[in-house]
Parts: C-alpha cells; structure tokens; sequence
C-alpha cells in the first residue's frame, strides 16, 4: 500500500468552522473573564457617580462657572453612556468566556444583561428627578431629558446580549478538546472528517490517501495544543477507537466502546 500524503491543516484547503473559531477567541481565556467583569463593575460605579453629578447639575447644586451648565450636563451623560456601553461590552466579553448556566432561565438572562440593568440604573433616575424638579426651567427640564432618554436607549441597545452562550452551549462547541487525557501530539482527520485521531495508523482512516495533521503551537497552548487546531477544522470530537488505545496505553479508565460506521470519505465513525 502506498504511503499516505500528510498535510499540514493550514494548507489542506479545509474551511474552519464559526464554531470552531469562536471556542477558540475564548480558548485558553478563562482566567480573564474575572479581570472583565472587575472593569465592568469599576467602569459603571463611574457611570453611576457621573449621573449623580448631572443630577446635581440640574438641580443647582453644583455651580458650574467656566461653561454653561446644560453643557456641562450633557458631557456629563455622555461620559456616563461612554462608561455603561464599555463597561456592558466588557461584562459581554466575559460572559462568553465563562459563560452562566441556562437551567434558570430568569438568572440567565439577568446576568447575561446585567449591562442593561446598569444602563436603566445609570440613566433612568436622572430622567425622573429632572421631570420632577420644580427649580428646574423648562429649557433644562426639556433638554436634560431628551439627552438623558438618547442615551438610555444608545445604552440600553448596545447593554444587551443578543448573542448569549450558556455553558451547556459552550460545553457543545468545545467538544472534547480540552479533556485532560488527551495527549499533547499531533492530530489527524480527514477532508470531511468530523473527529480528529490520536494515530496515523488509525483503522479508520486507513482508507485515505491524504491525512491532514494538526501541528501544536503556542497559540492553542492553554487547551490542548493540536487538539485545538482540529477543532478550529471542524473535528469537534476524538476517534472512539484512538481515545480507547489511547487510555489502555496509559492506563486509564474508558467508558465502554461504541459501534462505528463507516463514511463516504474512507473515515468511520461512532
């Protein structure tokens, strides 16, 4: 038999997947999501302080001489929307890195829009106590509210998550790449393989005559190394076959194996 033809991933002409992409942008980040939500919370503590500096503002109680109040307010708020619409992305950002369960459908969603919550919070109360001012004129009543609902609604639209993942998602795309018993080599799929083997020599993929390899790199260090690379390919789950050779080599424990069926393109699978 002839020797087979290995190819490098990165050459096989192989589409990546935006499954496979996307757990790769949040692979290896897990420990950031903290240091997220840390500047988000900071960055809407500020937003908070800066609406009650508006509100001060209108009500007189903070005498502004080098520009016109209305001004001042406005600059006000629209740091106040700068902080919120930062600080929501941030929360975002770590959400999809570790994201919440969503087997409490309420939880889920509030902290999944917890910059939304911040926003009506930030800018909300603002709305109410200037309508409610009677100090106030009605030019400032009538601009510090129209300025205070535009950024309500700016921030409200850019707060919320319209693209949530829960865990039990994230835990789908990943598949079984980060599992620890997985070996730190090169992997092997298939033109149309949907799981990536831990052999060459794999009975499955003797049919083929091209391989294509998934070489480590720093890049994907933190989750799996070749692994990773795989996964970006689209192979979202290991060989049966190769895991369980695997884990007899080494000694470890295995759920009992399934029956494999064999595909168009010379590879089987489970």
């Amino acid at each position: 038999m002839a020797e087979k033809k290995i190819v490098s991933a990165n050459e096989s002409g192989r589409k990546k997947t935006a499954a496979g992409t996307a757990a790769l942008a949040n692979a290896g980040k897990a420990g950031s999501a903290t240091g997220k939500r840390v500047g988000a919370v900071c960055l809407w503590v500020a937003a908070i302080v800066l609406e009650v500096l508006a509100i001060l503002v209108v009500f007189g109680k903070l005498p502004i001489t080098f520009m016109s109040s209305l001004v001042f307010m406005c600059i006000l708020l629209a740091l106040d929307l700068v902080c919120v619409i930062i600080g929501a992305s941030l929360w975002k950002s770590a959400n999809h890195i570790d994201p919440a369960s969503e087997k409490n459908k309420v939880k889920f969603w509030l902290w999944n829009n917890m910059g939304l919550i911040v926003t009506v919070f930030a800018f909300l109360p603002f709305i109410i106590l200037t309508l409610t001012n009677k100090n106030a004129d009605k030019k400032t009543k009538v601009v510090a509210t129209v300025a205070g609902v535009i950024a309500l609604l700016i921030g409200g639209l850019c707060a919320y998550d319209w693209n949530p993942i829960s865990a039990e998602e994230k835990a789908a795309q990943e598949g079984t790449y980060a599992d620890a018993a997985l070996p730190e080599g090169d992997v092997y799929f298939t033109k149309f393989g949907k799981k990536y083997h831990l052999y060459e020599t794999c009975q499955h993929i003797n049919k083929s005559d091209t391989l294509y390899s998934a070489k480590s790199s720093d890049e994907y260090a933190e989750v799996g190394n070749c692994v990773a690379v795989a996964v970006n390919f689209g192979c979202n789950d290991v060989c049966k076959t190769c895991a369980n050779k695997f884990a007899k080599e080494n000694g470890i424990e295995t759920e009992t194996k399934t029956p494999e069926t064999e595909t168009k393109d010379g590879e089987t699978q489970e």
